[in-house]
């Protein structure tokens, strides 16, 4: 193993498991979740804390994708497939989740004097950690014709797995992303393809929406030509992270923080109902 060279992990770490919830795990309850804790880490002294979870037959929309011109029609195909749509409350474009994702929350206190690259950087050093052993260089660049690209979309060989995003709020940092761990890549990718064709029609639209090629996307079992699993996945970055000093604590919330979770959820409930369309 590579050792991160940030200290970031060189103290106490809290681990929360969402990973196994199920399909009735919304998530919308994800994104409540980090909003408490990043308070609890900015304003309660909290340790920072690492959070696992996945979510069944979701596609999380960015709010730019709310406001597409018929996006009625785009919602009504996303259903079709089976999949529950919700708004995030961060920025970012449309993206898959379902069994074979696994998101990571990294959430620190926020420190002024580091820059926001210095989060994405944590976290990229982390996913290159974790997989140092396949052998197979991962490399963080904007991959064109990805969903939701971004300059640290994660690629092996050219096509994305894995896009990283991040959320400050209350003095606390949220560095989140999505692993695309089994299944197939380009499909999940043909799927949002379709929504956005689905809900553009080719009209004129207010922002730049992906022009998505499927082909640009796999998931890790498929560029490693491995069999992985999200439980051996998740097993592999505690134990990169002890590698690298982390003292891990295996913790549920606090009263305190349930509370806080709970206005939480309302919060972005409501929100999420003000930018989807109703029918």
């Amino acid at each position: 193993m590579t050792n991160i060279t940030s200290t970031a992990f060189e103290n106490k770490w809290r681990f929360l498991d969402h990973s196994t919830l199920g399909p009735a795990f919304n998530a919308l309850q994800s994104f409540a979740y980090d909003d408490t804790l990043c308070t609890a880490v900015g304003q309660m002294e909290t340790a920072p804390t690492l959070r696992s979870w996945v979510h069944h037959d979701t596609v999380v929309l960015g709010t730019q994708d709310s406001r597409l011109p018929h996006i009625q029609n785009g919602l009504h195909y996303l259903e079709q497939q089976g999949y529950k749509v919700i708004v995030r409350n961060s920025g970012g474009l449309a993206v898959v989740l379902d069994e074979g994702v696994l998101n990571l929350s990294l959430i620190m206190k926020e420190d002024k004097k580091i820059s926001i690259d210095a989060g994405y950087d944590l976290m990229f050093e982390l996913i290159k950690d974790v997989f140092s052993p396949y052998h197979k260089p991962i490399e963080a660049y904007e991959i064109v014709g990805s969903y939701c690209p971004g300059s640290y979309d994660l690629s092996i060989d050219g096509k994305k797995f894995a896009g990283i995003s991040q959320r400050r709020i209350r003095g606390g940092v949220s560095v989140q992303i999505y692993l695309c761990i089994t299944g197939s890549g380009s499909k999940r990718a043909e799927m949002i393809r379709e929504f956005y064709s689905h809900a553009v029609q080719g009209s004129k639209t207010k922002f730049e929406y992906p022009r998505i090629q499927p082909e640009t996307m796999a998931s890790l079992s498929e560029l490693l030509d491995t069999p992985l699993t999200i439980s051996e996945v998740m097993m592999k970055t505690l134990q990169t992270m002890q590698h690298n000093g982390a003292e891990l604590l295996m913790t549920s919330l606090t009263a305190e923080e349930i509370s806080l979770y709970e206005q939480n959820v309302i919060r972005v409930t409501e929100r999420n109902n003000r930018c989807l369309p109703q029918e």
